[in-house]
């Protein structure tokens, strides 16, 4: 299968490339610098120059291939707090690649998160593959795509969790908590820090992407995640030790200028289940899981 890629040098994307090369599939990855380019060359994709402002690229990079991955957002955005801006570009970009696919019965696999899961008020119990809000930020993409399955694509959309986690992770939410940690003194939790959050390995996170393009029946809705949901005071009690700051608790009400633009969301319970997502794909999480991750020198500028 020829695969057209966003975001395929990103730290999803670097996993998901050679996931998908190793499997068989030729990959065009969309690049946007020199950097990113190199990197996707020496992969041994394809490459094609463009950005997701390029509307009529994504369009025809998307109409020349027999399916696509879209991982790519605008997240200098989002951590910049013109998040509104973000959730704009990737409702644009994510309606350029399916105009592209509508009747063709060909694959398109597209991200969400399941912190969105808070939006459909899912609290006491996991959220499932079933859950879903009627709109909002991401929500609405995710509800375009899963629509998609009535116009003749095979859609499906990968909610991650809010950490994925490896060596491959040079920017995501791990390493902001760290460097808010790092800036503190302290690595914090919101009240007793027992609401949960799930995690996933990059390298497992990538075989979900491969199989939903592979086979997943369309308007699916999956899981990439391995840890249901860690109590978000064990994560910070990770962090401390391997930042060597300690660990406490912090008010509620401080925790947006803790934690800038996280801090919506570091004391959000959001424990959820991939039961069906497994059952689905045959999936099967192989790597370490988050705690396990935070004792490797990686993610401390140790190694």
């Amino acid at each position: 299968m020829r695969v057209f890629v966003t975001g395929a040098s990103g730290h999803i994307g670097s996993a998901v490339v050679p996931e998908l090369l190793q499997a068989g599939h030729q990959v065009v990855g969309l690049a946007r610098s020199d950097s990113s380019a190199e990197a996707l060359a020496a992969a041994g994709a394809e490459v094609r120059r463009g950005d997701l402002d390029d509307l009529d690229g994504l369009r025809e990079a998307a109409g020349a291939a027999d399916g696509v991955i879209h991982l790519a957002f605008k997240h200098d955005l989002m951590g910049a707090g013109n998040f509104p801006a973000a959730i704009a570009a990737d409702f644009a970009a994510i309606t350029a690649l399916a105009s592209a696919l509508e009747g063709t019965g060909r694959p398109l696999v597209t991200s969400s998160g399941t912190l969105m899961l808070t939006l459909a008020g899912i609290t006491g119990r996991p959220g499932t593959e079933a859950d879903f809000a009627p709109g909002g930020p991401r929500v609405d993409a995710e509800n375009l795509v899963i629509g998609l399955a009535e116009h003749g694509v095979r859609s499906s959309i990968v909610r991650l969790p809010p950490i994925v986690h490896s060596s491959l992770d040079h920017h995501g939410f791990a390493h902001v908590l760290i460097g808010v940690a790092r800036q503190a003194g302290v690595s914090g939790y919101v009240g007793d820090g027992a609401n949960r959050w799930p995690s996933v390995h990059t390298l497992d996170a990538a075989w979900v992407y491969r199989l939903a393009l592979e086979g997943a029946p369309a308007g699916s809705r999956l899981h990439a995640v391995a840890d249901e949901g860690i109590p978000f005071r064990d994560i910070a009690t990770a962090i401390g030790r391997g930042a060597g700051v300690p660990t406490a608790s912090i008010a509620a009400s401080d925790a947006g200028e803790r934690f800038a633009f996280l801090g919506a969301f570091v004391g959000v319970d959001n424990p959820t289940s991939s039961e069906v997502t497994r059952k689905v794909l045959g999936w099967e999480p192989a790597h370490p899981g988050l705690i396990e991750d935070l004792k490797h020198g990686h993610y401390f500028g140790q190694g």
